[in-house]
């Protein structure tokens, strides 16, 4: 079991971005009837600028269906670690709560156990040494 955790994570985080990235683009999750005003005037901001919000869920939805294949994962996982991370600190500073905050700490722990199948590839990340 300790091996397909990690698998298992990968395709739970996977669902959860190709799910929530095509939704950006088709709407099929309704969004709450009441939202905080920093939240509104967030979302407010991001769809204003008319490129930001089709990007981050064009990242989403490839990011997802590149964690579900299998393909590509160690890639797709660092590209949307700071997407997690922005998603966390929305929850946590944008609509404050605790049942506002569980499927993002959800996502930090799946996107963790995800990445450590990987570790091997992501340990050259992490060295000190200066390349010339």
């Amino acid at each position: 079991m300790k091996n397909k955790l990690p698998l298992i994570a990968r395709i739970i985080l996977g669902l959860i971005y190709f799910v929530f990235g095509l939704n950006g683009f088709l709407n099929f999750i309704p969004a709450p009837p009441t939202m905080p005003e920093a939240t509104v005037a967030f979302f407010n901001g991001m769809m204003s600028t008319g490129y930001f919000f089709p990007v981050l869920k064009a990242t989403e939805t490839i990011g997802g269906l590149l964690l579900l294949s299998g393909f590509a994962a160690p890639l797709a996982l660092v590209v949307l670690a700071p997407i997690t991370i922005q998603i966390a600190l929305f929850h946590g500073i944008l609509t404050p709560g605790l049942e506002n905050f569980a499927i993002p700490l959800l996502m930090i722990i799946l996107h963790v156990t995800a990445a450590m199948a990987y570790w091997p590839m992501y340990r050259p990340l992490f060295n000190r040494q200066v390349y010339k």
